[in-house]
């Protein structure tokens, strides 16, 4: 029987499993919900783990979606873009249509973030409308 050192097995365990695997972002402790996450909130392992980033950039600046636990992989199941508009939030609501545009103001019945819909309130008729989240936190409504 032939012994094979623990380095050499190793080396080979790797040769046999084809080209090396790429890194996974984990979380380094408990990250809350709608926590915007930083460089201090993630560490790179070296193990490739399913459905998980390989780089820190993509998931910093990104919100917690529910609440992570310390070692889990980052995804796009957990994270999300951070809200610009938050519900229960006054917002200028801006009607668009062939050319005319008004503005007033409503209550957003969502958290949003930029590009998402949102639904609103608007607070003269009481009336339900949705439009997209735009980046300076009012809502544009085309009809």
């Amino acid at each position: 029987m032939i012994r094979l050192a623990p380095s050499i097995l190793l080396s080979l365990a790797f040769a046999l499993q084809g080209p090396a695997l790429a890194d996974t972002v984990l979380a380094k402790h408990l990250i809350r919900p709608r926590s915007v996450i930083s460089a201090m909130d993630v560490v790179v392992t070296g193990a490739t783990l399913p459905n998980g980033y390989t780089l820190p950039e993509e998931v910093i600046g990104l919100e917690a979606k529910n609440l992570i636990y310390p070692g889990r992989p980052l995804g796009p199941h957990n994270v999300r873009p951070p809200a610009i508009i938050e519900r229960n939030a006054i917002v200028t609501v801006h009607f668009a249509r062939k050319g005319l545009e008004i503005a007033t103001e409503g209550r957003a019945l969502d958290r949003a973030a930029i590009g998402e819909t949102v639904k609103v309130m608007n607070l003269d008729s009481r009336t339900t409308l949705t439009g997209l989240a735009m980046s300076d936190g009012s809502v544009l409504v085309a009809r």
